[in-house]
């Protein structure tokens, strides 16, 4: 297995929507490990000089690879804004320069995922699925997977503290997943600490990620929000196919705008993963708060294992490396808790 060649001891982290909602907690993270070898980027130049970094806009490849070819000793660049295809990807990953992606959109992450050959041709590594949803999903739900020794079937549930300021890219994404028709029923779900939820279908990447990455045929994700009166609201306008108009690129702007100023309920959120293969049943919670800066945690410390250079070259998601998953336990220093659960737990 071919191995990254950038190592720890050289090179410098880009971080692009460094002083975003999540990378504000990634860069400042991973200055604490690497000083002064972290710089924020993102189109707002006077932002981006402002906290030591450099204007990075990642709407063009070209003006990217100018930055790239400015700084010079990129070793890793941690995407913490979506761009619009994998063009950026494949210009780091053909500099061999190591991809940290915390975005979301399945579309994308899919394109990034063809370009493995590149990235073991060139020695790099790309770690897709960094962050909450998907990301802790992914982990959670392979613990659940080699709990009951493969599954045939997993149930991923996740709550959001609708309280929380997220990026704009969160909340677009947001917005294009309510969009979306159900593709299957509510269900009713215990979260310790949240009582039992009404969680309803969402397309989170997770969902088609997992059957190729663990081989389970039937994986399914549901949301809810800490708030019971708004994710009712929310998804009976999508039952009656209000939400439908946010297809349309001038109503999912405004849509995004709108819902990025509604603050109703807190900062706390959580993740269930069911696992089931035949009579035998596994399932995992983890609850944290502050989903924006939880989502930095993880990408922060992926980024430190790739300035490690001994994480395998290619396109992975995060659940198929499993010395990632000792993130989980490190997450517990910063309020992050994971428990198996049982008849006790649950009630």
């Amino acid at each position: 297995m071919t191995t990254a060649k950038i190592g720890g001891s050289t090179g410098r982290i880009l971080v692009v929507g460094g002083y975003g909602a999540v990378g504000t907690t990634v860069t400042s993270t991973l200055d604490a490990w690497f000083p002064g070898r972290v710089i924020p980027g993102g189109r707002d130049e006077e932002r981006a000089r402002k906290n030591g970094g450099v204007r990075v806009d990642v709407s063009g490849t070209d003006g990217f690879r100018e930055v790239l070819d400015g700084l010079g000793d990129v070793a890793v660049v941690v995407l913490c804004v979506e761009p619009r295809d994998a063009g950026v990807a494949r210009i780091c990953l053909e500099r061999g320069i190591h991809l940290v992606d915390v975005g979301a959109t399945r579309r994308r992450l899919d394109a990034v995922a063809e370009l493995n050959d590149l990235a073991v041709g060139a020695g790099a590594t790309a770690l897709l699925s960094v962050g909450v949803a998907p990301g802790l999903t992914n982990l959670l739900a392979r613990r659940a997977h080699d709990a009951v020794d493969g599954a045939r079937s997993l149930r991923l549930t996740v709550l959001l503290g609708s309280g929380e300021r997220h990026g704009a890219d969160a909340v677009r994404w947001t917005v294009e997943g309510l969009a979306e028709s159900a593709t299957a029923r509510p269900e009713r779900t215990v979260l310790p600490g949240f009582g039992t939820r009404t969680a309803h279908p969402f397309p989170f990447s997770d969902q088609h990620t997992l059957p190729h990455t663990l081989g389970v045929p039937d994986v399914t994700t549901r949301l809810c929000l800490d708030s019971r009166p708004l994710t009712g609201m929310l998804f009976a306008l999508r039952r009656a196919g209000l939400l439908r108009v946010a297809r349309r690129p001038a109503a999912r702007r405004m849509l995004t705008s709108l819902f990025r100023r509604v603050h109703t309920g807190g900062d706390a959120f959580a993740v269930r993963a069911d696992a089931r293969n035949g009579d035998r049943h596994a399932a995992y919670c983890l609850s944290g708060r502050a989903q924006s800066r939880v989502s930095g945690l993880v990408a922060a410390y992926v980024a430190r294992e790739l300035m490690g250079g001994t994480l395998p070259a290619g396109v992975h998601h995060i659940e198929q490396l499993p010395v990632l998953d000792g993130l989980l336990g490190w997450l517990g220093s910063h309020g992050v808790t994971t428990l198996r659960l049982d008849r006790r737990t649950e009630g």
